[in-house]
């Protein structure tokens, strides 16, 4: 089992960058696949990008590819997520989550989630 706490994000102007943190317990850290998502206000929750265990392997949604990047330090139990050139529509409460399974765009895949943490992007 791992638990996971998400923090980093922050009231921003358009064009800001950030880095999202998700700290994990549990000594099989590197047998998780770690995934983020958002949600914003009236939307359903949606992926972001996900890395495999070894972190050797990962993937974004079209819409943050080329301006987000996702990486991890399985010896810090850490995974990061750099949000740069953040617009407006990057507004959200992002998540991270743990699963024991493939990665996966698939929120289902993930058994243990955090509580999020506020990205705000101003215009």
């Amino acid at each position: 089992q791992v638990q996971v706490a998400e923090s980093g994000g922050g009231l921003v102007q358009a064009g800001a960058s950030l880095r999202l943190s998700c700290a994990a317990s549990g000594r099989t850290f590197s047998n998780y696949a770690i995934g983020w998502f958002r949600q914003a206000p009236g939307k359903e929750r949606e992926f972001v990008a996900t890395i495999s265990g070894s972190g050797g392997f990962f993937y974004y949604a079209d819409s943050v590819n080329g301006r987000f990047s996702i990486s991890r330090d399985n010896a810090k139990n850490m995974v990061y997520l750099q949000v740069n050139s953040l617009k407006p529509e990057d507004t959200a409460v992002y998540y991270c989550a743990a699963g024991d399974k493939a990665v996966s765009r698939r929120h289902a895949m993930y058994d243990y989630w955090g509580q999020g943490t506020q990205v705000t992007v101003s215009s």
